[in-house]
């Protein structure tokens, strides 16, 4: 019995022993670990490129001047995704939505049971415009509704930015002194884009244009003229140049900058 206690009064030291031999090691290990571990790196800041600037030309394709463009809206980097999603908002709210289909309530037809429900050998039916049935009403079809949704007004003007970058960078972007129109006639602002070197499809930019500029280019397909408040994503890349007036350049300067 002496033999037996004197063995159950050893075993609680040893692991007293080991227990407080153990907690130094690991508190010496982990001061080793942190700091052999390499100082973790911050995120690269995203990087922009300058604006840049562009010449300032007259109706007779003069230059007169230059014009410095502020990085802040002509030089971001270029987010396709937030360009993907400002597109297929425009797209949506230009569908018409006027699909509709007739269900068994709308087709034509009558409502009367064609026969009776039991004794004839056929299955039951109660109408003829069971949707079952050849000329009955469609189910769950397409009705008439609106897809247009709200567009949030940082990412509108983020995706305004970055779609005139690209522009910028592509070298689409021209900058006119001043559409001197004194008449409303297509062969007048034709004449003018042709002096200018313009082709294509293009937008032309103006604040608050002027009815002769508008009546100008409302016969030309492949010409827009709209106000620089009006201004949208999917106008701006499906052009293949933007025309920008000195005073449309500067409002649309005021107004995008962050």
């Amino acid at each position: 019995m002496a033999a037996e206690k004197k063995t159950e009064k050893k075993k609680p030291a040893a692991r007293a022993a080991g227990a407080s031999a153990r907690p130094p090691a690991r508190a010496a290990a982990r001061p080793k670990a942190a700091a052999e571990r390499p100082a973790a790196e911050a995120p690269p800041a995203e990087s922009t490129g300058g604006g840049g600037s562009l010449a300032v030309v007259d109706a007779k394709n003069n230059k007169v001047g230059d014009v410095t463009l502020r990085a802040e809206v002509f030089g971001v980097r270029v987010n396709e995704h937030l360009l993907y999603e400002a597109v297929k908002q425009y797209q949506a709210g230009a569908r018409a939505g006027t699909h509709a289909t007739k269900n068994r309530a709308l087709v034509s037809g009558s409502g009367r049971k064609p026969w009776r429900q039991k004794g004839t050998g056929r299955a039951r039916v109660g109408e003829i415009r069971n949707p079952l049935w050849r000329h009955g009403g469609t189910v769950f079809g397409p009705q008439p509704r609106d897809y247009s949704y709200r567009f949030p007004r940082k990412m509108r003007l983020a995706a305004l930015r970055s779609a005139f970058s690209q522009k910028v960078k592509d070298g689409a972007v021209k900058v006119i002194d001043r559409f001197e129109i004194e008449q409303p006639r297509t062969k007048v602002l034709k004449g003018l884009l042709d002096g200018l070197g313009v082709s294509g499809k293009t937008l032309v930019v103006d604040h608050r244009p002027p009815d002769n500029l508008v009546l100008s280019g409302r016969n030309m397909p492949h010409v827009k003229v709209v106000d620089d408040s009006h201004v949208n994503v999917y106008d701006i890349l499906d052009a293949k140049t933007v025309l920008l007036s000195s005073e449309a350049l500067s409002k649309l300067e005021e107004w995008l900058t962050p």
